[in-house]
């Protein structure tokens, strides 16, 4: 610690004096105890101004320097303000002990910053001796406003004499080598204003012989537009043969402090510029990165519910399997169609502006490139790709197995039906008993029954196929169809067991018996056919028909027209049958016969008939109804597919039409990018605005659907087609926008003309012979000839087409967009910021330091771009590194990739 109090007895013995640094020993405190006046007078109010510039922060001020501050407390406070940092508590008594604590307290606080003080003391300074006051306030402006100034190798003075040497330079008749005689004209301080602020003064108008007038310009220029405060008097310099070095170097070190602070602002706010770039794509990258997640998540979700291909076992069931599919592609997929477009176009924008702002592309995490979307989406329409159909033929199938089903159903009971009794019947012995016509009666009705029994075998084998086909089409209730079939083929087989076994019964006993009733026979074997064909009449008429089209029902309505011709035929049948009856009456009348009991040989009888004739007579009218509702219903179906198809016949060509327009508007030139960018808006929500023909289809469609119409002859366009391509037209026109939007971004961030995007649009169609939108490698090489490359068949030009095409065709695709074109037409003659640009403005802010602290980036730049790279900066680890160090020349090169390094 210096001891302050002894400072009396050095300045009684021989004079007060300041040491300092060794390189600052030239500057030693008036080693002559200021023998000029003239200098004190300057240093007193040069020292007092420089001292109220900081004061006036505090919202106080001196007028003597000698007296205001030898109760220390404006001294204190004075070193708190240009320090920034909190002193000790003064003391605020009044008493002289109090005020040398006061002083003692700040020159304890100069000490502590690395500064010798010898001969200053405590006591001097609360006595008011000037020279000592002078040289303290000196002391305070070295350390606080000259020492940390530093330009290349030098610091300090030298520094400071550096840096004015090198901003006045070019200005004739100014010749800095020291701070004393080179100021007098008074054109070294108007250079140095002019240099940084040269609307303030016009510096071609001044003379070198009239110093007070520029010294005065100077130093009112400086108080009222650059808040340095006049220090000096123009008239004290210009009558002083050697004006006061240290109140020279004060004033000019608040000009240094002054336009570096400006120099600070300036480059941050390029470095904030360059980091809100960075900034912005990155959270266009985030956004792209989620979005893309997504995406994909729901294309995840989606597949295996379209490649499900598991039956349902009832119709309900799969037409609500099918409705929800409808709603998939109604309500949930073209929100997914608009967010894939967008995120192409937005991948597309962002790497525009990396390309516009010199940064490295965009590459997305694995898995989430477009490519990667895009192989995602195709997988989708895979799987979508056929699910409608698949549901619609299992609709199909599932109608048909109801429809077999029921016939099933019907068949079934009818037989079952008829075999109620027979074996019972078949077993009975009642020929045991009998006589001999009763026997052949027995016979003769077990005639009739196997004639039933054989007619009967057709229906039980349309049993036994329908159950069959039941099981080939995976029937959900085939166990009990089966069970059933089953049943009644084993009572089928005993049946022929059964009737086998009585007809030997009955043949054994024939010959014991001889009288029959021929006509009663007769009648039995003509009512069994006939009873057989009202049966089979009946059951065809109340049969179930499925029918597609409008033909088909008419081969029905054809049909049953013939079998209504039929019908007189078998009405004189009916009537000779019935006439065999009346005839067995009469003879018994007429011979005094008593009939006991019905005909002998057959079940069927007269009235039977005529109930089972009235049966066929009622169901003809009902399927005629039947049949012709059908009809209707058929021609219905005709009206909704002619409807569609006209519609579809419309869009269909319009759409197509619609694609080439904007194949051909992409290519051609009309206007400018402004022009062309309304024009294709509006082009768009022409579009849009046809979306009610789209959706008017599908309503069609729907109706189609729900009536289960599978074809339409009128038309070669599908619901599926239409849609494909009003997806396509959506997603064309909108990338179409997009690519004009790019290249308005590279036209405004390049400064390219409309001309010069006029001529390279030109050329380009020009080499795109087939209109494709994008140049082969050899269209490429020769649109360069024709703009004056060298890329001619030789090495060199082999080299540089292979260099060139890296830079428009990065992923080797083979083909160069326009926007690649225009990209690599503008690169190579427009300004962008660099990594050295970077590097240059982040040293200005370190001082020249090879590194940066996380202090000056949060003194110098806003906050949130501050702390944005204090957390990307590694440390620093160079020979020079201090603790804290961060690294700024990484982190600038990172900030433009590795190719900018």
């Amino acid at each position: 610690m210096v001891d302050y109090h002894s400072s009396n007895n050095q300045a009684s013995s021989g004079g007060p004096a300041v040491y300092m640094d060794p390189r600052e020993q030239e500057n030693d405190w008036d080693r002559d105890l200021l023998l000029d006046p003239a200098w004190e007078k300057q240093q007193r109010k040069t020292f007092t101004a420089w001292c109220n510039s900081h004061l006036r922060k505090a919202g106080t001020q001196i007028e003597n320097i000698e007296e205001d501050f030898r109760d220390g407390l404006k001294l204190m406070l004075l070193l708190e303000v240009i320090s920034g940092e909190r002193l000790p508590k003064p003391e605020r008594g009044k008493m002289r002990v109090h005020k040398i604590n006061n002083v003692n307290k700040a020159l304890d606080y100069i000490a502590s910053k690395g500064v010798k003080l010898v001969s200053i003391g405590a006591e001097e300074i609360v006595d008011g001796n000037a020279k000592m006051t002078l040289g303290m306030i000196w002391t305070i402006i070295l350390r606080f406003a000259i020492q940390d100034i530093s330009v290349e190798e030098t610091s300090a003075k030298e520094g400071l004499l550096l840096w004015c040497q090198r901003k006045t330079a070019p200005y004739k008749n100014v010749n800095v080598q020291n701070f004393h005689i080179s100021w007098k004209d008074g054109l070294a301080f108007n250079a140095l204003i002019h240099r940084h602020r040269p609307e303030l003064i016009d510096y071609d108008k001044l003379r070198k012989d009239d110093p007070l007038t520029n010294l005065n310009n100077a130093f009112e220029v400086a108080e009222k537009y650059l808040d340095i405060p006049k220090m000096m008097d123009a008239e004290d310099i210009v009558n002083t043969a050697r004006p006061d070095e240290k109140a020279i170097m004060t004033y000019v070190s608040s000009f240094y402090h002054a336009f570096s602070g400006a120099q600070k602002v300036s480059t941050a706010t390029t470095i904030c510029k360059v980091l809100a770039v960075n900034q912005e794509n990155e959270h266009l990258m985030e956004d792209y990165e989620k979005l893309a997640s997504d995406l994909l998540e729901w294309i995840r979700r989606t597949i295996p519910w379209l490649e499900n291909r598991a039956p349902e076992k009832t119709m309900a069931e799969m037409q609500q399997k099918l409705e929800d599919f409808r709603g998939y592609r109604r309500v949930h997929k073209p929100p997914k169609v608009q967010e894939k477009c967008q995120l192409e176009i937005n991948f597309n924008t962002l790497q525009t502006k990396l390309r516009l702002s010199n940064r490295p592309a965009f590459m997305p995490s694995e898995g989430r490139m477009v490519s990667d979307i895009n192989g995602s989406w195709h997988n989708l329409e895979g799987a979508e790709k056929g699910y409608e159909e698949w549901m619609l033929n299992e609709i199909r199938r599932l109608e048909r197995l109801d429809h077999l089903a029921e016939k099933f159903r019907q068949k079934a009971t009818i037989h079952e039906s008829w075999t109620d009794g027979k074996e019972a019947m078949l077993t009975q012995k009642d020929y045991e008993t009998a006589s001999l016509s009763e026997v052949k009666a027995l016979l003769r009705k077990h005639e009739a029954f196997e004639s039933d029994l054989a007619a009967h075998q057709d229906r039980v084998e349309q049993i036994a196929a329908i159950a069959q086909e039941l099981n080939e089409l995976d029937y959900y209730d085939s166990p009990s169809v089966n069970a059933r079939c089953q049943k009644i083929c084993e009572q089928w087989d005993a049946l022929g067991s059964l009737t086998q076994s009585r007809r030997e019964s009955l043949e054994r006993t024939e010959k014991q018996l001889e009288s029959i009733d021929e006509l009663y026979l007769e009648y039995a074997k003509r009512a069994a056919p006939f009873n057989n064909w009202m049966e089979g009449a009946m059951e065809d008429l109340q049969d179930m028909f499925i029918v597609h089209n409008i033909e088909e029902i008419q081969g029905l309505i054809t049909a049953h027209e013939q079998f209504k011709s039929t019908l007189p035929e078998a009405n004189k049948e009916r009537e000779a049958i019935q006439a065999i009856q009346a005839e067995v009456q009469k003879i018994a009348q007429y011979n005094g016969i008593k009939l006991s009991g019905g005909n002998p040989y057959t079940t069927i009888t007269p009235k039977s008939i005529d109930d089972k004739w009235h049966k066929v007579e009622q169901l003809v009218p009902q399927r005629d109804r039947a049949l012709q509702e059908e009809l209707a219903k058929q021609q219905s179906n005709d009206h909704l597919r002619r409807k569609f198809a006209t519609q579809a016949n419309i869009v269909g060509p319009w759409i197509q039409t619609k694609m080439e327009e904007i194949g051909r508007i992409s290519i051609e030139m009309n206007g400018t990018l402004e022009d062309q960018l309304v024009n294709l808006r509006e082009y768009e929500q022409s579009i849009i605005e046809y979306k009610p023909n789209i959706d008017q289809l599908e309503g069609d469609h729907q109706l189609i659907q729900e009536a289960l119409i599978f074809d339409n002859k009128y038309t070669a366009y599908t619901m599926e087609h239409l849609r494909v391509g009003w997806e396509q037209l959506l997603t064309t026109i909108a990338r179409t926008i997009n690519e004009i939007e790019n290249q308005i971004l590279t036209r405004d961030a390049k400064g390219i003309s409309q001309e010069q995007l006029h001529e390279y649009r030109t050329s380009f169609n020009h080499f795109d012979k087939d209109h494709s939108g994008a140049l082969m490698a050899e269209e490429f090489k020769a649109c360069l000839i024709s703009l004056g490359y060298d890329v001619e068949n030789n090495k060199a030009g082999d080299a540089e087409f292979a260099r060139i095409m890296g830079i428009v065709d990065p992923n080797n695709s083979g083909a160069v967009t326009f926007q690649a074109f225009i990209d690599f037409m503008s690169r190579e003659t427009t300004d962008t910021d660099t990594a050295d640009q970077v590097i240059a403005s982040f040293k200005i802010l370190a001082a020249d330091k090879n590194f940066i602290t996380a202090e000056e980036l949060r003194r110098e730049l806003p906050p949130d771009q501050a702390e944005y790279c204090i957390a990307r900066m590694a440390p620093y680890s160079g020979p020079d590194a201090k603790p804290g160090a961060l690294d700024y020349m990484s982190f600038s090169t990172a900030l433009y990739g590795e190719s900018d390094l």
